[in-house]
C-alpha cells in the first residue's frame, strides 16, 4: 500500500451502542472505501477508539474528516501521518505444511520472529504481528505452501513518542 494513497484514522467516539453502525454507514453512504479497521474500548470505559485506514481515492480525506465530524457521538479525530507512527498488525495463518516442506516453512517463521500456534498432520497454524508491510510479505512468502484460512486485524496504530525514536528493535527481514 503506498503511503499517497491510505491514510490512517483514529476516531474517538462515546461507548455506545451504535455509534459503530453510524460511523460505518457514513462510509458507505458516502462511497469512501475502509482498508481496514480496528475498534476497542480505550482506558476510559465511556470511550471507544476506532482506526481505520482509508482509501483516499474513494474520496478526499478532508471530506472524510468532515463528514466525521457531524457525527453527534464523535469525541476527536485525527490522521496519523505514518512517518509519525507505530502501525501494527496482526495475522493467523493456517498453512498446508506437509512433513517434508515444514523445516522450510518453520525456517519462514524463525526469520519473521512468528509463532507456531498449532500443528497438525498437514497443516500448521501461525501468527505474526508487526508493520504491515511486513505482514504483506509474510503473507506472500506463505502463498506457495498453500494458505487454508487467514485472518487479519487490521491496522492499530498510535502516534510515536519521539519522532526520531526507535519504535522496537528492527525487524527481520
Amino acid at each position: 500500500m503506498t503511503a499517497e494513497r491510505f491514510h490512517t484514522v483514529v476516531v474517538k467516539v462515546e461507548n455506545k451502542a451504535g455509534v459503530l453502525a453510524r460511523v460505518a454507514g457514513l462510509f458507505a453512504r458516502r462511497g469512501f472505501n475502509i482498508e481496514s479497521l480496528a475498534v476497542a474500548p480505550t482506558d476510559d470505559e465511556r470511550f471507544s477508539r476506532i482506526t481505520f485506514t482509508v482509501d483516499v481515492a474513494s474520496a478526499p480525506l478532508e471530506q472524510v474528516v468532515k463528514q466525521l465530524d457531524k457525527l453527534v457521538n464523535v469525541v476527536d479525530i485525527r490522521e496519523l501521518d505514518a512517518a509519525t507512527a507505530v502501525e501494527r498488525e496482526l495475522m493467523l495463518i493456517v498453512v498446508a505444511a506437509a512433513p517434508e516442506r515444514r523445516s522450510e516453512l518453520l525456517d519462514l517463521v524463525r526469520i519473521f520472529k512468528a509463532k507456531v500456534l498449532s500443528v497438525g498432520p498437514d497443516k500448521m497454524m501461525v501468527s505474526l504481528s508487526g508493520r504491515p508491510d511486513r505482514i504483506d510479505d509474510f503473507e506472500a512468502l506463505l502463498e506457495p505452501f498453500g494458505i487454508v484460512e487467514i485472518q487479519r486485524t487490521g491496522r492499530v496504530a498510535l502516534r510515536r513518542l519521539d519522532s526520531s525514536a526507535i519504535d522496537e528493535t528492527p525487524e527481520v527481514p
